[in-house]
């Protein structure tokens, strides 16, 4: 048995509940309960590969991390009712985009935020304004009103 620490208490102790392979068929998910306060949570496994580097838009590279597109995605759907796994499939796909071109092992933060930009304008038109006013850095109210004519013309 694996020990995994529990997000709460920080025991080592927990056992496995469920076991499943993750939507992006790459991973697998496991739910977990500590042996110690009962609380239930998530890992996932997955196969190591060649790092997927994010070049930043001053140059700098950092690793790539599934996790930032999430968070950023959770706060653009803020008190939206969009499911938290919509979200996960979304960051998902967009990870398994990026890792399956084999070329390429450097990818622009222009690229990723176009991508999550396109899987939350399916999903819900507020969070996709409210991500697109971030990342596009909108500059003034007619800019911000651009993008939403643009939106609306497209529905």
């Amino acid at each position: 048995m694996v020990a995994m620490r529990c997000p709460v208490c920080g025991k080592l102790d927990s056992k496995v509940l469920e076991t499943r392979l993750a939507e992006d068929g790459y991973s697998v998910r496991r739910r977990r309960e500590c042996l110690e306060c009962q609380t239930r949570f998530t890992t996932y496994e997955k196969y190591d590969d060649l790092p997927l580097l994010v070049v930043k838009k001053d140059g700098r590279r950092e690793a790539f991390s599934q996790h930032k597109i999430l968070d950023g995605m959770i706060r653009a759907c803020q008190k939206r009712p969009v499911p938290l796994d919509k979200l996960e499939s979304i960051a998902a796909e967009i990870e398994r985009v990026l890792k399956n071109n084999s070329l390429k092992r450097e990818v622009s933060t222009t690229e990723i935020g176009e991508m999550v930009m396109e899987g939350l304008k399916e999903l819900d038109a507020v969070a996709y304004v409210r991500f697109a006013s971030v990342y596009r850095e909108f500059k003034d109210i007619n800019t911000f009103m651009d993008e939403i004519e643009i939106l609306l013309r497209k529905r």
